[in-house]
């Protein structure tokens, strides 16, 4: 069995070194590029959203290096993503590929069902074997995590510009390549102590939270490196959604997470009473449990996202006063545009900080 999968940011090292614990070849695609958005582009229906279109170009990626089982992200409720896997299999099947699709959601049967995803892939291995790649997995995920948390602090501060991407970079790799506890440690307390040494200008740097959609979130190709760029600017990016603080609230029964979340909800039932599928009342609720810790938001969604379309045209009528600017991620969006709308944002927040404290 070799196994292909999607990008979503870094995700596919966790599940790497999952399969590799398991004996499994699991086949990576290239990193998102041009390349892949024209595929899916070229084999999508027009009006599906950038998250569909790349997945697809990934999963096209997979099956053209030998993959012969291909999982598809899939799920439950309003959003069109529980039609992925359906209509992403149909579109396989016509180019040709025959081997097996299963769908990966995450909805109703969570941690238990992941798990029995994962022992059909490794031909029934023993359970105490699976859990023990999965949480190697987990850990290697919480290791990026923490370490991105820092990077995004250190960029707008940082006296050479580039300094942290560039760690952040080799951190990654050191990640991937790690191959236990130990190894994996010394990695990411060798990296936090690079990055708290890079030299920092003295200066206090604007602080933007960045909300919406859960894939443009975490996939930088689909938003253009939008956080990159914002610290490039003297920004400091606060990300509302990392997975390793996800999967607390949606694979385990975390009361921390699920209580996070309900709280989530409760600061947007003023402005929106249920859930409209996807993040969209996750993204009003952001904008209104933080706005006085941010200078603006970001909010970024997928063109033609129904539920982001209606936190977006909710966001006006919040009595929150925080800047919101929108981006709409298609194939269409190009980095001058992106770049421009910025600075101007920037510029912006920068004026009403110093209105404020004066």
């Amino acid at each position: 069995m070799r196994i292909g999968m999607p990008h979503m940011g870094n995700l596919y090292i966790p599940f790497k070194a999952l399969f590799q614990r398991l004996g499994v070849d699991f086949v990576i695609p290239p990193v998102n590029n041009q390349h892949t958005l024209s595929l899916g582009v070229k084999y999508s229906p027009e009006g599906l959203c950038i998250p569909f279109k790349l997945t697809l170009g990934n999963l096209i990626e997979a099956a053209e290096l030998g993959a012969d089982t291909l999982l598809v992200p899939g799920g439950s409720g309003i959003c069109r993503l529980g039609y992925y896997v359906t209509i992403q299999e149909q579109i396989l099947r016509d180019l040709g590929y025959n081997g097996e699709i299963i769908s990966v959601g995450f909805s109703q049967h969570k941690l238990s069902g992941l798990l029995k995803t994962i022992k059909h892939l490794s031909n029934n291995a023993p359970w105490p074997k699976i859990i023990s790649a999965f949480r190697f997995g987990l850990a290697k995920l919480n290791a990026m995590d923490r370490i991105e948390r820092i990077v995004q602090k250190v960029r707008p501060v940082e006296e050479v510009k580039g300094t942290a991407n560039q760690l952040f970079t080799k951190a990654i790799n050191a990640i991937d390549k790690a191959n236990d506890y130990a190894p994996l440690k010394k990695v990411q307390v060798d990296y936090i102590n690079q990055l708290n040494q890079v030299t920092k200008d003295d200066i206090q740097p604007l602080i933007v939270g960045v909300v919406g959609e859960f894939y443009v979130l975490l996939e930088p190709f689909s938003n253009l490196d939008v956080e990159s760029e914002l610290g490039k600017l003297g920004v400091e990016v606060r990300r509302t959604t990392f997975i390793s603080e996800w999967t607390k609230f949606t694979l385990f029964l975390n009361p921390l997470g699920v209580n996070e979340k309900k709280r989530i909800h409760k600061a947007a039932l003023p402005y929106l009473k249920r859930d409209i599928g996807g993040d969209g009342w996750e993204s009003v609720g952001e904008k209104v449990l933080h706005a006085k810790e941010y200078d603006g938001l970001i909010h970024l969604a997928p063109f033609t996202c129904m539920p982001e379309i209606v936190a977006q045209n909710i966001m006006p009528s919040t009595k929150e006063d925080i800047p919101v600017l929108t981006i709409l991620c298609d194939e269409q969006i190009a980095k001058p545009g992106l770049s421009t709308r910025l600075e101007a944002f920037v510029d912006l927040l920068e004026r009403k900080r110093r209105a404020h404290n004066n």
